[in-house]
């Protein structure tokens, strides 16, 4: 393929990117009933408590994903080293890229891009440690929490209790020790013969000790206690005699029941609504409010970013190295 047309093609693709995030975003925001709802609930509040929590909410994304992408430039540094600036740019497109596949897997393609076309595949497992960073915290958290609900809002035997607590503690070790253990990984691809071919890659595993694999986790509960903070703060501000344990606990197992259904971002509003709802009308009966607050995070955290990020896919190289 001769570089006019790499060149051409690549500038249809980035065309056809950021028509296609237009389109879809307009058809699923406009008219959003649960963001016209949490519109009327603010206003509801005053201007001033309006301006000044919707700015601490969203100071909060940014401040989350400038997280994401310190973890990412520093889980890159033993494939390209790759500068603060450019590392931001491609966390943003990586979220375009997010929006249109099942559990954001396409953040995986559209950040690695920006990566020297040979560095792609090798990014891609780096980028996994810090997934599978955020998903130990998510699913520590989220199955003590589940053991917690069950206890507390069913009618379960002792027995019964105990035992859904034992396997959340169990569960929840044998993540903790695969993320700090994770060149695992890298010795069941050479057991597994249709993987071992693809083993090269997974090297790079081996390559992250213990204590950087803890500086990659601090910054991942860092970015977990941001965004629970961001629904904390909105629920405390529109659900004011809400209990704050319950509350807390809740929000976890709301992130666990994320991570663990597959989904499109774009619909990922449903999933948090209908699962918000139900979790929470155990506490309160503010289900509408509850509603609206997830589908306001849901806006604020996933696609704004994405907006933002569609600027940046313009500056991908799909065919070589993207440009600082």
């Amino acid at each position: 393929m001769s570089n006019k047309v790499k060149k051409i093609l690549g500038i249809v693709l980035k065309v056809t990117i950021l028509l296609l995030v237009a389109w879809v975003l307009y058809r699923k925001l406009n008219n959003h009933q649960n963001l016209l709802e949490f519109e009327r609930l603010m206003l509801g509040l005053g201007t001033a408590t309006v301006a000044i929590t919707l700015s601490v909410v969203v100071a909060l994304m940014f401040v989350n994903w400038l997280l994401e992408a310190v973890k990412w430039r520093y889980l890159c540094r033993y494939i390209e080293p790759i500068s603060l600036w450019k590392a931001t740019q491609s966390v943003f497109c990586g979220l375009t890229w997010a929006v249109f596949t099942p559990n954001r897997i396409g953040e995986f393609g559209g950040r690695v891009l920006f990566l020297k076309p040979r560095k792609r595949i090798f990014g891609v497992v780096a980028m996994g440690v810090g997934a599978l960073a955020q998903l130990v915290l998510t699913s520590v958290a989220g199955s003590l929490s589940i053991a917690w609900f069950v206890n507390r809002f069913f009618d379960v035997s002792v027995f019964a209790g105990g035992a859904l607590w034992l396997l959340a503690v169990l569960y929840a070790g044998f993540f903790l020790a695969l993320y700090f253990n994770v060149r695992w990984i890298d010795g069941w691809i050479k057991r597994i013969g249709f993987l071992r071919r693809f083993h090269r890659f997974f090297e790079i595993l081996t390559r992250y000790n213990r204590k950087e694999l803890l500086i990659v986790f601090l910054n991942s509960l860092a970015r977990f206690v941001i965004f629970t903070s961001q629904y904390c703060i909105l629920m405390l501000v529109l659900i004011p005699g809400i209990d704050f344990v319950p509350m807390l606990l809740l929000i976890f197992i709301l992130f666990f029941v994320q991570a663990a259904l597959p989904t499109l971002d774009l619909f990922d509003f449903g999933v948090r609504s209908v699962t918000a709802s139900y979790l929470y009308g155990h506490i309160t009966d503010q289900d509408i409010a509850v509603m609206a607050i997830a589908s306001c995070i849901w806006f604020i955290n996933l696609i704004l970013p994405a907006i933002l990020g569609s600027v940046f896919v313009l500056k991908i190289n799909f065919f070589g190295d993207s440009v600082d």
